[in-house]
């Protein structure tokens, strides 16, 4: 007998076989045993093979197993059409198992990679689909958005539509790896709901958090909104939804192990290489998450059911065209100096912004030919091709050619996706530099007013930096 702590298995490697007519047969009582394995971790009080008793020894692969019996569980009991399809992959995955025998790592990947599988199919039989009442909403948010301002159409909208009262906000206490609720009862929360949120289990160690309470199911019951900034290079904040069942308050949905559970969240804003937002809204008698993400040319809205794992998911879509300027003063930025371009310059960039598309952000667009005539001498063809890299903290709408005077420079307009407001209209630069080097480049304000050109419905995948 081996041992490992609070396991016991044998290392009778034939005790599920029977001898007979000369050769060892799996027994019926090792079949029966198979199929329960498929459906649960592994029992290493009945170990017999090389494989089964290498899991065993090594607690790692052991915690593997059982979040796999967990998460092929929960997949059956959601896929209740499927389960033979489900029970003849799962045994074709343990034969690829079995095949790593005593190679850890091999075992590793094997119950890693079938993890992310189960966790995906998972995801995608439990995910709620749009009912009528939804494809109606997404409508007529769609009708609203055509009748209104074409400047400001979304951000109008939306806030009319804007959940303003019958909500309660308040934000953690303490340091932010050890955030946690307030000490007291803040301001409008009542003494039933307070009871509640200290009984409830919120995860969560790091980050500062912001609370909302709000019903988000028409059930009379306040439910709860959890916004945890966590900062980071993106300066992310991570928003989760808690039901009022009972006395608790219960996380929007059962997932299949602690592992999936723990790193789920409705959506996600990314504060910098984004623009992103959210408006609670209400239409046809429904909470929903109105989340935005946009990009030059385009706003994508998505009305996210609050409280369920959401699929494919009501997209409203307003698409603009700009009318792009260059100021002729221009500030800097950093010094704050102002300065006059003069009539040369001016003339060169505007000229150059007529060769960018006024709609969608095409990138680097075609490298395949140069945008300023490559000299007998000149070394390295890419620099005369695009401007360069970009970065993830700004969008390149596209690069063209600059010609000032008999020069010719390499020219790039680039904006902060989408970013917009009734000062300045859309914020962009235009860059330019000298063909012969990517480095030493000039960059200029530019201005663009947008009218709104057409606005159209859908039903698909979230597109976000969040990974919804």
């Amino acid at each position: 007998m081996h041992t490992l702590p609070g396991l016991t298995y044998s290392t009778n490697s034939r005790s599920y076989y029977v001898y007979t007519k000369g050769r060892w047969i799996l027994s019926a009582c090792a079949l029966l045993s198979t199929e329960h394995a498929l459906a649960t971790g592994m029992d290493c009080t009945k170990a017999v093979s090389t494989v089964e008793k290498s899991i065993c020894a090594n607690a790692a692969l052991y915690a593997l197993d059982t979040q796999m019996g967990a998460a092929y569980r929960a997949l059956v009991k959601a896929s209740s059409e499927q389960q033979v399809e489900l029970r003849t992959a799962q045994r074709a995955w343990l034969k690829s198992r079995d095949r790593c025998v005593e190679d850890v790592a091999c075992l590793d990947q094997r119950y890693r990679e079938r993890l992310q599988e189960l966790r995906a199919h998972w995801s995608d039989a439990v995910a709620y689909r749009p009912d009528d009442v939804d494809k109606l909403a997404s409508e007529d948010l769609r009708q609203a958005i055509e009748k209104s301002d074409p400047e400001f159409p979304l951000e109008r909208v939306l806030g009319s539509l804007a959940v303003k009262v019958g909500t309660t906000d308040f934000s953690s206490e303490g340091a932010d790896d050890e955030p946690h609720l307030p000490t007291t009862a803040p301001a409008g929360v009542t003494k039933d709901e307070w009871k509640a949120l200290a009984a409830s289990e919120i995860p969560g160690d790091y980050g500062t958090r912001s609370y909302t309470l709000m019903d988000l199911d028409g059930d009379g019951l306040r439910d709860l909104v959890v916004d945890t900034y966590t900062g980071g290079t993106g300066l992310f904040e991570y928003i989760e939804t808690f039901r009022r069942s009972g006395d608790v308050f219960v996380k929007r949905v059962a997932a299949p192990d602690s592992e999936t559970s723990s790193e789920s969240f409705l959506f996600s804003l990314s504060g910098r290489g984004a623009n992103q937002t959210v408006t609670w809204v209400k239409i046809r008698g429904r909470i929903y998450a109105a989340y935005q993400n946009s990009y030059y040319g385009v706003d994508h809205v998505y009305l996210l059911n609050p409280l369920k794992l959401n699929g494919d998911v009501p997209t409203v879509s307003v698409n603009y065209r700009y009318e792009l300027s260059v100021p002729k003063t221009q500030k800097d930025e950093e010094t704050g100096v102002v300065t006059t371009l003069d009539a040369a310059l001016h003339t060169a960039l505007t000229q150059a912004l007529s060769e960018v598309s006024k709609t969608e952000a095409k990138d680097v667009g075609d490298q395949s030919r140069p945008l300023c005539p490559i000299p007998p001498t000149g070394e390295g063809d890419g620099a005369y091709s695009s401007y360069g890299t970009g970065h993830y903290t700004f969008e390149i709408v596209g690069d063209m050619s600059i010609t000032l005077g008999s020069d010719c420079y390499i020219g790039r307009l680039m904006d902060w996706f989408g970013g917009y407001n009734a000062k300045d209209g859309l914020y962009a630069q235009l860059l330019m530099r000298k063909p012969e080097t990517v480095d030493g480049g000039r960059g200029y304000q530019v201005n663009g007013r947008r009218s709104m050109t057409g606005v159209t419905t859908s039903v698909g995948k979230v597109e976000g930096d969040n990974g919804i």
